[in-house]
């Protein structure tokens, strides 16, 4: 009787569980390795003020139907919730302002919307103006998000708006990040109108007009988006193995031989194929000596760290009530906050279940987001610290008085990969070098998108090219160990 194909997932994020869910299915044997205590990667949670908050993603874009997919799959619409229909704010020019309507992105459609909102000064947005005069600006090459769309409507507008929006997905910069690969529905529209504003205001008339266009664009889980890895690790029947990182990788006659754990006591795992779902610095150096020009594709790949801070307060500690779901801060504002979330508010599950755990006092739950590539310095402090830095802040912009009844810190080292210009192409060729080695493919945040329904998306392909060519393996069958 001839023997299941077994995979070793190396990764055990969501990419690397996706990949193993869907392998199985697919009648694979599957091994995760997973390099830390616990498998999830960003996708985590721990409870702060008596209830499981999400420490990582808090949820998924519903506009790439992935995610939601495999949330089905799994079995749990039941538990798909959407967010409150809260506005979101920016903190600009001094003081809490509501984001101009008809944006895509940060950028403007809507000029007097964006007059109206007091985001730009008055030469600001004389600046943005000046793009329904401006001759056509042509993108035929991978240019950065700060040179189009400030040639186009001047370099206010991307910092006001623009690169505090791309900050929540990759804490990078507007003059690094690559257009292509950042806002692609940017990047096309460029091809397309003369005039930037009039090409965004078209696609959000059109996007308004979709099925399902005005609807809520993010969704998450009652419960947490964590619980997702839960369901994820208990359906997908796959061995996941903890604190197991991966130290060697070679080629063993027709398969693979993974070597991992522990320096003093390594193990082998045999595999028919391999799927590398872990972060760009960690497959560059398991394939260095196997594939060293990929390598070094792979080793370019930077990343910025993040810190997100939790506070409870009891809402009787705001001047009033939170009504939005929360704010922006650009980078120039001089803040050390760069976002912050109610998300009590915004996700009406979590208010419930705080109402429940304190039924005699409202309590506001808030996070707050810290860090940008190449500005970490606040960082290096400790918990205590960079708490200290967070309630100053939220108590200048919105008031909030007094001490939080609980509170907690995650911090995200190198979390998230910097998609700056020529990134989808170092991409391609590294995966162009792989391809020549069967039965070895990479998906993850640094090379399908940062989002949860891309890296999902990402490793479905992933999982459907390997399972596809262990199944047109012609080998002998060996006898199962």
């Amino acid at each position: 009787m001839q023997r299941k194909p077994h995979v070793v997932v190396v990764g055990g994020g969501i990419s690397g569980l996706t990949a193993a869910y869907r392998l199985t299915r697919a009648g694979t044997s599957v091994t995760v390795l997973e390099s830390t205590p616990r498998m999830g990667g960003k996708l985590a949670a721990s409870p702060v003020a008596g209830v499981p908050v999400d420490a990582g993603a808090e949820s998924v874009l519903r506009r790439r139907p992935e995610a939601l997919a495999l949330i089905s799959d799994l079995g749990l619409d039941d538990r798909v919730t959407s967010p409150a229909p809260a506005p979101a704010s920016i903190y600009s020019r001094g003081r809490l302002r509501a984001f101009p309507e008809g944006q895509m992105m940060g950028v403007p459609g809507d000029l007097a919307a964006l007059a109206r909102s007091g985001v730009l000064s008055w030469p600001g947005t004389l600046r943005v103006a000046a793009d329904l005069l401006l001759p056509g600006t042509s993108v035929d090459d991978d240019v950065s998000v700060a040179s189009y769309i400030g040639r186009r409507m001047g370099r206010e507008v991307v910092d006001r708006l623009v690169e505090p929006l791309l900050g929540g997905v990759y804490a990078g910069r507007a003059d690094q990040l690559s257009l292509r690969a950042t806002l692609p529905q940017i990047e096309q529209l460029a091809h397309g109108e003369r005039s930037l504003a009039r090409a965004v205001r078209a696609a959000k008339a059109k996007q308004t007009a979709a099925p399902g266009g005005s609807g809520p664009v993010f969704a998450t889980l009652r419960g947490g988006l964590a619980t997702l890895i839960d369901a994820l690790v208990e359906q997908s029947g796959a061995e996941t193995i903890t604190a197991c990182p991966v130290r060697g990788l070679r080629r063993d006659g027709a398969g693979w031989t993974v070597t991992a754990g522990s320096e003093q006591a390594p193990r082998e795992f045999a595999a028919d194929g391999v799927v590398l779902a872990c972060p760009a610095p960690a497959a560059a150096r398991i394939l260095d000596p196997l594939a060293p020009s990929a390598a070094r594709e792979l080793a370019a790949v930077d990343y910025a760290s993040m810190a997100i801070v939790t506070l409870a307060y009891p809402a009787s500690a705001f001047p009033r009530p939170p009504e939005g779901s929360g704010f922006l801060v650009p980078g120039r504002e001089g803040r050390t906050i760069k976002a912050a979330t109610f998300s009590s508010v915004k996700w009406p599950w979590l208010g419930e279940a705080l109402r429940a755990a304190h039924p005699d006092t409202e309590t506001v739950l808030l996070r707050a987001s810290i860090g940008r590539f190449g500005e970490e310095e606040a960082l290096r402090r400790d918990d205590a610290e960079l708490t200290a830095l967070a309630t100053a802040d939220l108590a200048d912009i919105c008031g909030v008085s007094g001490a939080p009844v609980d509170q907690r810190v995650t911090r995200w080292e190198a979390g998230l990969p910097q998609y700056v210009t020529g990134h989808l192409d170092r991409v391609e060729r590294a995966r162009a070098v792989l391809s020549d080695h069967t039965g070895l493919v990479l998906c993850g945040a640094a090379y399908d998108g940062v989002g949860i329904p891309a890296c999902v998306g990402g490793a479905e392909s992933a999982a459907r090219a390997l399972a596809a060519q262990l199944a047109d393996d012609h080998r002998s069958p060996q006898p199962a160990e």
